[in-house]
């Protein structure tokens, strides 16, 4: 769990908030080995354990995108949606506030799997249509079910920080994502 590319970035992507998401930990990876120079900020990985242990949930079974303190955050049942015992317990929830008020960004993009859209939360229905266009996956503006202490909550409707949050094809070679995948960073890149 680290900040990478250019660290005063005004555009965030996140990766890995689950550890059986693995997608955007690759795809970033590899976007930064073949583009060290990028404008853009990255947490590669942020849900190391999740990510070693093919796991939603970090150590302590807690899952990151349910455990940031918004209004809505409840103490849920301990399953793989598990909130935590208090909105922002894990290093992890913390690590990601910590950046957002460093960077102050004006849009971050998180990369999660498998549903194949494009959601948003705040004032991104247009950035979330030009994504749309580059990767032809429908924009939704809910998910379709609740996610109470959720990271777009947090940012993208209490802080009014456009989030966006690509639901990335689990179907199909992680590297057939690239090109896609990199276009949005390449377009991002010249916002």
């Amino acid at each position: 769990m680290k900040l990478s590319g250019n660290i005063s970035s005004k555009i965030l992507v996140i990766g890995c908030f689950h550890g059986d998401e693995p997608q955007g930990n690759f795809l970033i990876g590899t976007y930064l080995k073949n583009f060290p120079q990028t404008n853009l900020a990255f947490i590669q990985c942020l849900n190391e354990y999740g990510f070693k242990n093919n796991v939603r949930v970090n150590e302590n079974g807690v899952d990151l995108n349910r455990n940031f303190p918004t209004l809505n955050w409840v103490l849920s049942k301990k399953d793989e949606f598990f909130g935590g015992e208090s909105p922002a317990s894990e290093k992890q929830t913390q690590f990601v506030i910590n950046t957002v008020e460093k960077l102050n960004p004006k849009l971050i993009l998180t990369l999660h799997a498998p549903y194949k859209v494009v959601n948003y939360d705040g004032d991104g229905l247009e950035i979330a249509q030009k994504i749309s266009e580059i990767i032809n996956y429908p924009v939704e503006s809910s998910i379709g079910y609740p996610t109470p202490g959720s990271f777009g909550t947090w940012a993208g409707i209490e802080r009014k920080i456009p989030v966006i949050t690509l639901e990335l094809d689990e179907e199909i070679d992680v590297k057939e994502l690239e090109k896609p995948v990199f276009e949005i960073f390449d377009m991002l890149e010249k916002l």
